[in-house]
C-alpha cells in the first residue's frame, strides 16, 4: 500500500516511518522521508492530550502509535516486562516515555511517563522557593552541601498517561477518581510521586534523550531487536551490537527531535511540543491559568524583584526571588481540573512558553529596563521549572542567554573556597559566532592566566571528578597537571611513591589498545601535582577537554573524552569531541603540532593568523582580538625592516579579504590595554580578531548496506510487518522470510509471524 502525499503513515499497514538513513540524523534522511516522519508526528501531538517529549514521539514512530483512539493497542508489547511503579515507593530513576506498570491492590495500570519533573520537598510551600535547590545537585540536602551520595535519591513527580495503550488497558473514570482520591497509588492529581534512585552522580545530571536511550539499551534491550516492531533498531542500524545500537537511537532520536522542532503547526517547550492551535486556544480562554493567569503570572516575576519604593538615597539593595512555576499554577483559584493527570504537563509547558515569550519579546536579554530587574531560566526540571528574578539587573549582565538554565541558585550559596573550586562547568562546544565584522557589545576578554584551567570540580564520599582542557605542553611533554586538592588527597592517602594506572576511554576516536590501560609517573613535588609519561592518544589535540575521575585512595584515574553530537570543522580540521575553543585558538595555531611549536617555516599569512592567534585578547568562545600596531612586534623578535613591514601589512590585507580574519575597532588606555569594545574617552584604535567559525559536518548513518534513498528515484526498503484483513493468512514463504529476517537480530531459529500479520521483504521501490 502506497501513500499520497498528504496521507500519514499507518502503522503496519505500510512500510516504517523510521528509515535506515535517519540513524544518521536529520541531515542524513532525505526531506521526503523527514516530511512523512513530520506529517505523522504532528498527527500524534494532536491526538494526544499529553505533551509530545521527543521520547515518546519516539515510542509513537518505533512500537506504532495509531491516532483515532487505538493508541499502542495494536502493539508486540510484554506488559509484565514494564517496570512497576508505586506512590512513595523508591525506584530505579525512569525516564520520560518509559512505559510502566502502576501496582494497584487489583489489576495494575498500564502507562507510559509523558513528564516528569523534580519535586524537593523543601519546594512545596509555594511559588516562592528557596534559591539553594534552583539548580542543585540530585541528593542535596541544603544550600551548599557538597556531601552528594554516590546512587544519589531524588523526589520526583512522574505523569503518567493511562490512555495510551487503548480502550481495552484504559480504566474507566470512575475506577481512576476511586484511586485518585485513595492516594494510595496515584496521588489527588493522578500523579506518581517517587524517590527516584540513580546509578551514579553523572546519571542524576543526564537529561534530554540521554537518560531515555541508556534505558532502552538496558531495560527494554529487547524491544530493540524485536521482530514483532514495524522495524527494529538493529534493522535499521545494521546490527545488534551495543555501539551500533547506541549511535542509531541517538540518531533517530535527533532526528525525531528535529521534525517536531521544524513543523510550522507545533511548538515545543524543551523537548515538549504542543500543537500551535492548543496553545493558542489556551491563551484566549477567559478562565483559570487562561491569557490573563498567564500575563498576571510574567508580571509577577518582575513584581517580586523589583524595590516596593525609591527610598530617599535612591532604590532599595539587591534582590533576587526564584518562583517555581508548577507551584504559582497550583496557587491559582479554580485551577484543580487543569492540574490533575496529563493536563498538569499541558499547563506547565504553557506556562513557561508564556513567559518565554515575554522575556524574548519584552525584555533585552532578560532585563526590564523600567524596573531593572533580569529574569532568567534557572531549572528547566525542578518544580515544572523555577525562574530568577533579580534586581538591580543592568548589573550582572553577562552574555548568557536568558533562556538557557543557569543554576545560579544553587552556586550562589556555595561557600566562597568551594566556589573557586566548584563553578559551572563550560559547554566545551562550538558556540554560534557573530558576524565577522563585530562581535557582541559586551564580550568578554579571558586573560591568558585564564586560559585552559582545571574548570569543573565535583567531590563526593567517594570520589573527585574535573575537567581539564589538554594543552601542547601536555601532549609534547607526556604529562598532566592535577588539581591541588586532589594533590593533597594523595599525599594524605599515603600515596606519594604508588604506582598509577591510567584508564582512558575516548568513544569514536581512534585509540590504540595499548594506550586505553597505562602505567605513569605520580609526581607530587610540585604545587598542584603531575602525572608524567603519558602516552596521549594520536587522535588527542590542544584543546580537548579531559574529564578525570579519581576513587579516593585509589591509584586508578580515568580519563574520557565526551563525543559532540555533530563533528564540526575548525581550520580544515574535523573535531568530533568537546573542546575548549580558548586553547585551540591559541595551541592549534600554525606552527603548532604534537613535535612541539616554532615559525620556522611560515610564510608571511601564516605568520600573521599565528600572530593573532597566539598574543590576541580571548573571548570565551575563541575569537582573538590584537592591537593592529602591535602586529610587527608579535611576529619578529627585532624591529623589523620596512618591506617586512610592507609584507605584513599586504598579508593582513589578504586574510581580510578571504575573511579568515576581521576588522574591529577597540580602544587602548592609560595603561597601554586595549580593549573591546572602546571604551569612552579612551583612544580608538584599529584591531585585527581571528574567529574560530565551527562548521558543523554531519555523522553519516552506520552502514546497511542500502543505497542513499533520491527523490523520485528507486530507494530501498527493509522488511517490516504488516497487518493482514480479517481471514487472510501469510504465505509459507511469507512466514519463512520473516524467520530468516528474525536470525539477523540473533535468534537462530527466527520467530514465527504473529497471528494477524504478514512479512513484506526487503526490496526497492520508487517514491
Amino acid at each position: 500500500m502506497t501513500t499520497s502525499g498528504a496521507d500519514v503513515w499507518l502503522p503496519y499497514d505500510e512500510e516504517p516511518v523510521l528509515t535506515p538513513a535517519m540513524t544518521g540524523g536529520p541531515e542524513a534522511a532525505s526531506p521526503e522521508e523527514m516530511d512523512r516522519l513530520r506529517r505523522y508526528l504532528e498527527a500524534v501531538v494532536a491526538d494526544r492530550r499529553c505533551p509530545v517529549h521527543t521520547a515518546v514521539a519516539f515510542n509513537a514512530a518505533y512500537f506504532g502509535y495509531e491516532p483515532g483512539g487505538e493508541g499502542y493497542g495494536n502493539g508486540p508489547f510484554d506488559l509484565d516486562a514494564f517496570p512497576s511503579l508505586t506512590l512513595g515507593d523508591e525506584i530505579p530513576a525512569l525516564p520520560v516515555g518509559a512505559l510502566v506498570r502502576i501496582e494497584t491492590g487489583s489489576d495494575p495500570l498500564y502507562a507510559e511517563i509523558v513528564y516528569k519533573e523534580g519535586r524537593h520537598p523543601r519546594a512545596e510551600s509555594g511559588a516562592d522557593v528557596p534559591g539553594w535547590i534552583s539548580g542543585a545537585p540530585a541528593g542535596a540536602q541544603g544550600p551548599g552541601d557538597l556531601r552528594v551520595p554516590d546512587r544519589p535519591v531524588r523526589r520526583e513527580l512522574l505523569v503518567p498517561d493511562l490512555t495510551a495503550f487503548g480502550p481495552a488497558l484504559e480504566l474507566g473514570e470512575a475506577k481512576l477518581k476511586r484511586f485518585r482520591a485513595r492516594r494510595k497509588w496515584l496521588n489527588q492529581d493522578g500523579h506518581v510521586i517517587v524517590d527516584a534512585r540513580y546509578a551514579s552522580v553523572e546519571d542524576a545530571e543526564t537529561g534530554g534523550t540521554t537518560a531515555f536511550v541508556q534505558h532502552l539499551l538496558t531495560r527494554r534491550r529487547a524491544s530493540l531487536v524485536s521482530p514483532l516492531v514495524p522495524v527494529s533498531v538493529a534493522h535499521l542500524a545494521g546490527g545488534s551490537e551495543e555501539d551500533r545500537l547506541r549511535d542509531a537511537l541517538l540518531g533517530l532520536l535527533d532526528t525525531v527531535a528535529h521534525a517536531l522542532q521544524t513543523s510550522d503547526k507545533l511548538r515545543s517547550w524543551g523537548h515538549y511540543a504542543l500543537t500551535r492551535g492548543r496553545i493558542g486556544a489556551g491563551l484566549c480562554d477567559d478562565g483559570p491559568l487562561g491569557g490573563s493567569d498567564l500575563h498576571i503570572l510574567a508580571g509577577s516575576l518582575e513584581r517580586g524583584a523589583a524595590p516596593a519604593a525609591r527610598r530617599r538615597h535612591g532604590l532599595g539593595g539587591s534582590r533576587t526571588v526564584y518562583t517555581a512555576i508548577g507551584a504559582w499554577l497550583r496557587g491559582v483559584d479554580g485551577a484543580e481540573p487543569l492540574l490533575t493527570g496529563v493536563e498538569y504537563a499541558v499547563s506547565v509547558c504553557r506556562a513557561n512558553l508564556a513567559v518565554t515569550d515575554f522575556v524574548r519579546g519584552d525584555t533585552d536579554d532578560g532585563l526590564r529596563t523600567a524596573s531593572d530587574v533580569r529574569i532568567t531560566l534557572d531549572d528547566d526540571f525542578e518544580s515544572g521549572g523555577i525562574w530568577r528574578s533579580h534586581h538591580p539587573g543592568s548589573e550582572e549582565s553577562d552574555g548568557r542567554d536568558p533562556l538557557r538554565p543557569a543554576g545560579r541558585g544553587w552556586r550562589e550559596t556555595l561557600d566562597p573556597p568551594a566556589l573557586q573550586e566548584v563553578v559551572v562547568p563550560p559547554l566545551g562546544l562550538p558556540v554560534e559566532e557573530p558576524q565577522a565584522d563585530a562581535l557582541p557589545a559586551d564580550t568578554p576578554l579571558v586573560d591568558d592566566g585564564q586560559l585552559g584551567p582545571s574548570n569543573y570540580l565535583r567531590i563526593n564520599d567517594s570520589e573527585v571528578c574535573w575537567q581539564v582542557p589538554l594543552r601542547l605542553a601536555h601532549i609534547v611533554e607526556g604529562r598532566l597537571p592535577l588539581s591541588r586538592m586532589v594533590r593533597d588527597g594523595l599525599v594524605s592517602a599515603g600515596l606519594e611513591a604508588a604506582p598509577v594506572r591510567m584508564e582512558i576511554s575516548h568513544p569514536g576516536g581512534e585509540i590504540d589498545a595499548s594506550e586505553e590501560v597505562q602505567r605513569v609517573v605520580l609526581d607530587l613535588t610540585e604545587e598542584t601535582g603531575m602525572f608524567r609519561e603519558v602516552q596521549w592518544p594520536i587522535d588527542f589535540f590542544p584543546g580537548l577537554r579531559l574529564h578525570v575521575q579519581w576513587p579516593r585512595g585509589g591509584t586508578v584515574f580515568r580519563l574520557h573524552t565526551v563525543e559532540l553530537e555533530d563533528p564540526v570543522e575548525v581550520d580544515g580540521k574535523l573535531i568530533a569531541h568537546r573542546y575548549d575553543p580558548t586553547v585551540l585558538t591559541r595551541e592549534g595555531a600554525p606552527g603548532s603540532s604534537r613535535d612541539g611549536d616554532s615559525s620556522a617555516g611560515l610564510d608571511t599569512r601564516q605568520l600573521v593568523m599565528r600572530a593573532v592567534r597566539r598574543f590576541g585578547r580571548l573571548t570565551p568562545d575563541g575569537h582573538a582580538l590584537l592591537d593592529r600596531s602591535a602586529l610587527p612586534r608579535g611576529v619578529y623578535d627585532t624591529t623589523p625592516a620596512t618591506h617586512q613591514i610592507t609584507a605584513l601589512e599586504q598579508a593582513v590585507d589578504e586574510l581580510l579579504a578571504a575573511q579568515r580574519l576581521y576588522a574591529a575597532t577597540g580602544s587602548c588606555g592609560g595603561d597601554g590595554e586595549p580593549h573591546y569594545p572602546a571604551r569612552q574617552g579612551e583612544r580608538a584604535i584599529a584591531l585585527i580578531g581571528y574567529a574560530p567559525d565551527p562548521v558543523v559536518v554531519p555523522r553519516p548513518g552506520p552502514g546497511t548496506g542500502a543505497p542513499p534513498p533520491e527523490a523520485g528515484v528507486e530507494h530501498f526498503v527493509h522488511g517490516f510487518l504488516r497487518r493482514l484483513p480479517a481471514g487472510w493468512e501469510p504465505t509459507d514463504a511469507q512466514r519463512a522470510a520473516y524467520r530468516e529476517h528474525c536470525r539477523h537480530v540473533g535468534k537462530a531459529d527466527g520467530w514465527e509471524l504473529p497471528r494477524g500479520y504478514t512479512f513484506v521483504t526487503a526490496h526497492s521501490r520508487r517514491r
